[in-house]
């Protein structure tokens, strides 16, 4: 099976030896978002809309760094630390994902790398 790294300056680093994503000959994995601006490399501040937002305009830069978008994503996973935050991450989410919705876990986590309060890992078809 090939396996191809894929990786973007438009996205954050990576913070540990893991990649931003990996490409098999038929699925695209993008490992947890944290809602990092790439350009500065520093956590976003504001509300868990802008949060979820920033995370999701990261990983379509990966995904276009792939060759592919978003409308390919299969299933997504998001960790929160707080599900208090469930629905405005709901209304941000749905404004990328409207028609033909991914399938999705939402889960409550104790803690996130850097601090987080969100994460979003997503898994696309190519």
């Amino acid at each position: 099976m090939l396996k191809k790294v894929i990786s973007t300056t438009q996205a954050p680093s990576a913070i540990g030896p893991y990649s931003q994503a990996i490409a098999t000959e038929s699925l695209l994995f993008i490992s947890g978002q944290l809602p990092i601006d790439p350009v500065s490399g520093r956590m976003l501040d504001g509300d868990i809309g802008a949060k979820t937002r920033q995370i999701i305009t990261n990983a379509t830069a990966i995904a276009k760094e792939a060759g592919t978008d978003l409308s390919r994503v299969v299933k997504t996973t998001i960790f929160l630390t707080n599900l208090g935050d469930f629905q405005e991450v709901n209304s941000a989410y749905g404004s990328f994902f409207a028609d033909s919705p991914p399938a999705r876990s939402t889960v409550q986590v104790a803690a996130l790398p850097l601090g987080a309060n969100i994460e979003i890992e997503f898994i696309l078809a190519i």
